[in-house]
């Protein structure tokens, strides 16, 4: 949909079922054909797009990695889809007005697969991911004009590098059992399916990385061992020292060790293997911004003054991170799980931080909020799903309950603004009004971004 939007070309877009990438049947070639041609936008994933003249009129659309609006590129066409192609850079001829190829600071860049925008100044960077939230609630919320508010500012890292608490590096095992002189360990080339060998990762932690060369080492040693590939995992930990205040930093390796988090001051412990967030520079903003969301007023009416939702039910609450953090914006917290295992590690953190007003239930999938008795009408909910987003079982439930407020938090915006879409054109929620949308940015020098809406039910 984004090559049919940005280019004026028709072009059947489907989505996957995660909800994560864009999917076309797909009409491989093993051609190369070399070619030069303006990058006319960026898509969502990242990717310069631009347009091949063809000898009779034709074109061809050609999707570029690493290069942005403006470049004049030579590529090497090695893959043909249904409807566009896909190309490695081969070399920037002209580099166009954003491009400052000076900030680029990892020397696999064009390589990895893990950064798309280094060579894009950070300001653009926000400005691109704002447009990726634009455009996914354009094609994908499908409301009338009018019901989405304007996109707010995207919210950037305090951190540009170093930020990634968490890497997971990968190495593969040749089948054949012909092991090469040294096997790589890193992270998989762009477009292709192997691995390259990469002894650092600039927006990784700078302890992160110091485990990583280590870990590098270990793997080499007992290649041997080795019956195939696997994914090395590394998570840094905090520790406070409780009498200098200051705070010690470990990487655990294991899935099952247990992790140290700090936001703001609150602690948090939780299995290596679990999901958190791995950019703690920026946690805070968000956790605040959620919190501030949950404070607003029903109506500032001086005649009929309404205050916020005083109850707070926390839906796919992990182990509890806004539970904990937005506990003093309510008067009661409930955080719901269908993981038992979440549910004991969330009412763990609570214990550890003196919080006495949370609660975490363990909710069964078709029945998710049976064990919530909250007044709807005075309960705020925060949604924070995986990348596939809310499933319509879930969205029907959240419907007959009709939550006063609505926080939705998610790491893929192309699903939220599918489900806020089927939110306000149902029936049941055809008074909830958007507030607010914007992102965060948890990924500096990727395509990724975060997005938080917010949705108030009104009378």
């Amino acid at each position: 949909m984004e090559l049919r939007e940005s280019l004026g070309l028709h072009v059947d877009v489907k989505t996957s079922e995660d909800g994560k990438s864009f999917i076309l049947e797909q009409q491989p070639t093993t051609e190369f054909r070399y070619t030069e041609l303006y990058i006319a936008k960026l898509s969502s994933t990242g990717d310069g797009i631009g347009v091949d003249k063809l000898e009779g009129g034709t074109s061809e659309i050609i999707v570029v990695p690493y290069s942005i609006p403006g470049d004049l590129v030579k590529v090497k066409i090695y893959k043909r889809l249904e409807h566009y192609s896909l190309a490695d850079l081969e070399a920037v001829l002209s580099g166009g007005h954003d491009r400052d190829d000076s900030l680029v600071r990892c020397k696999y860049f064009t390589k990895c697969a893990g950064c798309q925008l280094q060579m894009l100044p950070y300001e653009e960077q926000l400005r691109h991911k704002r447009e990726v939230i634009v455009r996914a609630y354009k094609n994908f919320c499908k409301v009338s004009d009018g019901v989405i508010p304007e996109i707010g500012d995207t919210i950037g890292s305090p951190l540009q590098y170093g930020y990634r608490t968490k890497l997971t590096p990968h190495f593969d095992v040749p089948r054949n059992g012909h092991l090469p002189t040294v096997t790589p360990i890193g992270f998989t080339q762009k477009g292709r399916s192997f691995v390259i060998d990469i002894e650092e990762c600039p927006i990784g932690t700078p302890a992160i990385n110091e485990a990583y060369k280590k870990e590098r080492i270990r793997v080499r040693d007992n290649i041997y061992s080795y019956k195939r590939g696997a994914t090395l995992l590394l998570r840094e930990s905090l520790e406070m020292d409780e009498t200098t205040n200051e705070t010690k930093k470990s990487v655990c390796i294991d899935s099952k060790d247990t992790v140290t988090e700090y936001v703001d001051r609150y602690r948090f412990k939780y299995p290596a293997g679990d999901f958190f967030q791995c950019n703690s520079s920026v946690l805070p903003r968000v956790t605040e911004y959620v919190n501030s969301q949950l404070k607003l007023r029903l109506s500032n009416d001086e005649y009929k003054p309404l205050p916020a939702p005083k109850y707070l039910v926390d839906a796919y609450c992990g182990s509890g991170l806004f539970s904990i953090t937005c506990n003093e914006s309510v008067e009661e917290v409930i955080g719901v799980e269908i993981s038992p295992k979440s549910v004991a590690c969330a009412t763990s953190n609570a214990q550890d931080n003196n919080i006495t007003n949370a609660e975490f239930v363990l909710g069964d999938a078709a029945v998710i909020f049976g064990k919530i008795r909250t007044p709807p009408n005075e309960t705020s909910m925060i949604l924070d799903p995986p990348r596939k987003g809310c499933d319509n079982n879930f969205l029907n439930q959240l419907l007959d309950y009709l939550p006063r407020r609505i926080v939705y938090v998610s790491c893929n915006v192309h699903t939220q603004a599918r489900d806020i879409g089927y939110i306000l054109k149902d029936p049941r929620g055809l008074k909830y009004h958007v507030n607010s949308i914007r992102g965060f940015d948890f990924f500096p020098q990727t395509h990724h971004v975060e997005s938080v809406a917010v949705l108030t039910l009104q009378d």
